[in-house]
C-alpha cells in the first residue's frame, strides 16, 4: 500500500483537493511507518527465535504484532491530526510542472518527530537486537567448538 499510495501521490495531488491531499498524505504517513513498524516487530520475532529460544510462548503472538504493527503508527497519525490537520498538505516545488507536486507533511518539525525520530528508535532497536543476535550466535559457536575440542581429546 506504501507504494501504491506514492506512486500516485502526484497525480492526486494535481486534482487541487485539500481534503484528498490531506488523506494522501495521512496515508502514506501511515503505511511509510506501518512499514518500518513491521520491520521492527521482525526484528523482535528474530530475536525470539535465535536468543530466547525456549519457553517463549506469547499468548495470541499474531494478535499482539498485529495490534503493534498497525496500531502504534494509527496512534502517531492521530496525534499528528489531533494536534493539527493542516501540518498535512500539497507541497508545491513548481508551478510550471504540476506533477511536481506531492501529499506530504507540510511542518519540518512534524516531519522530524513522526518520522525521523520515529525511524531512528526502529533502527536503533533493530540495531540492538541485530548485535544481541550476534553475540548469541557467536556464543554458541564457541560452546560447540569447545564441545569438539574436549571430545576430540
Amino acid at each position: 500500500m506504501l507504494n501504491m499510495v506514492f506512486l500516485t501521490n502526484s497525480w492526486l495531488s494535481s486534482f487541487d483537493q485539500p481534503g484528498l491531499c490531506i488523506t494522501v498524505a495521512v496515508l502514506l504517513h501511515y503505511f511509510l511507518l506501518a512499514a518500518f513498524t513491521w520491520m521492527c516487530l521482525e526484528s523482535v520475532h528474530f530475536y525470539l527465535a535465535l536468543v530466547k529460544v525456549f519457553n517463549v510462548y506469547v499468548p495470541k503472538y499474531i494478535l499482539k504484532c498485529c495490534i503493534a504493527g498497525w496500531g502504534i503508527p494509527a496512534i502517531v497519525i492521530t496525534i499528528v491530526l489531533i494536534i493539527n490537520k493542516d501540518f498535512y498538505g500539497n507541497g508545491s516545488h513548481s508551478e510550471s510542472n504540476p506533477f511536481s507536486n506531492f501529499c506530504w507533511i507540510q511542518e519540518n518539525i512534524v516531519f522530524y518527530i513522526s518520522v525521523v525520530a520515529y525511524v531512528f528508535v526502529i533502527f536503533l532497536t533493530n540495531t540492538a537486537m541485530f548485535i544481541t543476535v550476534l553475540l548469541q550466535i557467536h556464543s554458541v559457536k564457541s560452546r560447540t567448538q569447545k564441545r569438539s575440542r574436549i571430545w576430540k581429546q
